[in-house]
């Protein structure tokens, strides 16, 4: 086997396992437990690197729970440790947040980004359980609390600030898309978009990931919600290229109304509207008087 020696083989062990799906002798695991507490004398690199390797692997589950079993996961990611045997619905073992989360990663598509944010976006659950009087279990802005344990753990595996800030989001997010139905407004969906930016695919990536339904019928509509989602943003971003939200000639009736020549303000009230219209405070492509009364509304006297 390719490994190294000392402390660091620990880890080749595990990249080695999700890059081939072997898995080692019982003796190996037993030696590694020996050496665990001395891996906090590698450079946080090599720590990031490695789990890295192996969440990217095709055998990471494997791998993933090999680092549980040797104490690795308590080691370097003591918030992931902490959700295994960690139940999301009382006397449901498919439920448990550790075998969701390993699903989710192999589910997810294998870009550094999509896998990390796999690997960590339930490890808000712990401290947000909830048991309701109906038996129902609840993770009430779990994804939010996630997302601020992230900063720790990057600092900690020495991440750099533009790779933080793209994982913590998709952290922060990753309920969202899943959280999608068929009557919001336009409006809705164009924030979506524009609020995701170019997060937007490995986020509807991780999305789809994280459906580990039992039943197929919920994951097959899942996957039709999420693909109506972009089906919509596809649609609006197509007819925005086309048709701009404020109808010809607003700008002519603002100058009128508030008695303004051509000027950068003019362009500054329809930015206005058109930020309104973004918020879902506005109809696009409404007559001018709409808008100008909208401005109006608001207090603009010119």
């Amino acid at each position: 086997m390719p490994f190294g020696t000392g402390t660091e083989a620990v880890l080749d062990v595990a990249v080695h396992m999700a890059s081939t799906g072997i898995a080692v002798a019982a003796e190996v695991t037993r030696a590694a437990r020996l050496v665990v507490q001395d891996l906090a004398a590698l450079p946080p690199a090599t720590h990031r690197q490695a789990i890295e390797r192996i969440i990217l692997g095709p055998f990471a589950s494997l791998a993933l729970q090999w680092l549980h079993e040797a104490g690795v996961l308590a080691a370097l990611l003591p918030e992931l440790e902490a959700t295994v045997d960690f139940s999301q619905e009382a006397g449901r073992r498919h439920k448990d947040v550790w075998e969701h989360t390993k699903q989710v990663v192999m589910q997810a598509s294998a870009r550094p980004y999509v896998r990390w944010a796999a690997l960590l976006h339930d490890i808000g659950k712990v401290s947000t359980r909830e048991f309701l009087p109906d038996g129902r279990v609840t993770f009430h802005r779990h994804a939010e609390l996630g997302a601020r344990m992230f900063g720790p753990i990057a600092r900690r595996l020495g991440f750099e600030r533009g790779d933080r800030q793209r994982i913590q989001a998709l952290i922060l997010h990753h309920l969202r898309a899943n959280a999608y139905e068929a009557e919001w407004t336009d409006a809705a969906v164009r924030r979506f978009d524009h609020e995701m930016g170019d997060l937007l695919g490995d986020l509807i990536d991780l999305s789809r990931a994280d459906v580990t339904s039992a039943r197929p019928g919920r994951k097959q509509e899942a996957a039709r919600n999420v693909e109506a989602l972009m089906q919509r943003i596809f649609a609006l971003r197509e007819l925005d290229a086309r048709v701009p939200p404020l109808p010809p000639g607003v700008g002519n009736a603002i100058m009128e109304a508030f008695q303004l020549p051509p000027s950068r303000r003019v362009g500054e009230l329809r930015k206005l509207c058109e930020d309104a219209i973004e918020r879902g405070e506005l109809s696009e492509r409404q007559p001018s008087e709409y808008y100008v009364d909208y401005l109006r509304r608001q207090g603009i006297t010119g």
